[in-house]
């Protein structure tokens, strides 16, 4: 009979491939936790699962986080996991997910900022204050003055991707976002990697919301959830502007 680890390392090989191009951030000395910035334009902070609560591993976690600017621009991203998993077994999926990211890519803590289940259940990735501007590893060359959130499963060409996941996504980056950043615009950002689509120096004119492809040659997140991400991000500028004292933009269109 195959190991428990030996079992978990079929299951997430795909991952492996998936997420080789997302390079390490480097990281500094462990500061304090400080509450964050006030959330953009006053929305609230989503629900989400705390690495202590689905256990992460933080015996392996090799340095403590490093802060970058608030957040320009965020990546979306897909783990490669089957997608039949039952929700209750997503703490036992991201802790394999973390262990992988740091004994297998040599990263020093899980890469993304934050993941989400098919359940649309948020969980906190990468140490160091879900509000503060934490330093991911998420999108190699771009990682500084972003938020990389990884949807949980494989949304290749014809997956079906959740509702309750893309509702996730849109509360999750509606609130994460720097204020003044337009969900359905785009940003300048400097690669700081060759290994990117960019060399490095360069500056890539990319999506608010852009999926994982943009920024490095791969086929995360998916081709069907790379397909929703005009509507995430129109989404995404509806909730933004739906407060009081934020009028929606002339580009929004009535959501279906």
């Amino acid at each position: 009979m195959w190991s428990r680890r030996i079992v978990l390392g079929a299951l997430f090989l795909p991952l492996a491939l998936l997420v080789f191009g997302d390079g390490p951030a480097t990281q500094g000395a462990r500061g304090e936790l400080a509450t964050g910035p006030r959330p953009p334009r006053g929305l609230p902070q989503p629900a989400l699962v705390s690495r202590d609560t689905w256990q992460a591993d933080e015996e392996l976690v090799r340095e403590g986080p490093r802060y970058t600017g608030a957040a320009k621009a965020l990546f979306v991203h897909h783990t490669g996991n089957p997608n039949d998993y039952d929700c209750a077994q997503v703490p036992e999926l991201i802790r394999a997910v973390q262990a992988d990211h740091i004994e297998k890519d040599g990263w020093d803590d899980i890469g993304y900022n934050f993941l989400v289940d098919r359940c649309g259940t948020l969980y906190e990735g990468r140490a160091g204050g879900v509000a503060r501007p934490v330093l991911g590893a998420h999108t190699k060359g771009f990682n500084a003055d972003t938020v990389g959130v990884a949807a949980i499963g494989n949304f290749a060409a014809g997956a079906e991707v959740p509702k309750p996941m893309m509702d996730t996504l849109v509360r999750l980056a509606a609130w994460k976002l720097r204020p003044g950043a337009d969900p359905m615009g785009t940003v300048d950002l400097v690669s700081t990697n060759d290994e990117s689509r960019f060399d490095r120096g360069q500056v890539a004119r990319l999506n608010v919301i852009s999926g994982h492809r943009d920024g490095f040659e791969t086929r995360c997140p998916g081709d069907a959830l790379y397909g929703l991400l005009p509507q995430l991000r129109e989404r995404t500028a509806r909730l933004r502007a739906s407060l009081p004292g934020h009028a929606a933009t002339a580009r929004l269109r009535p959501y279906v």
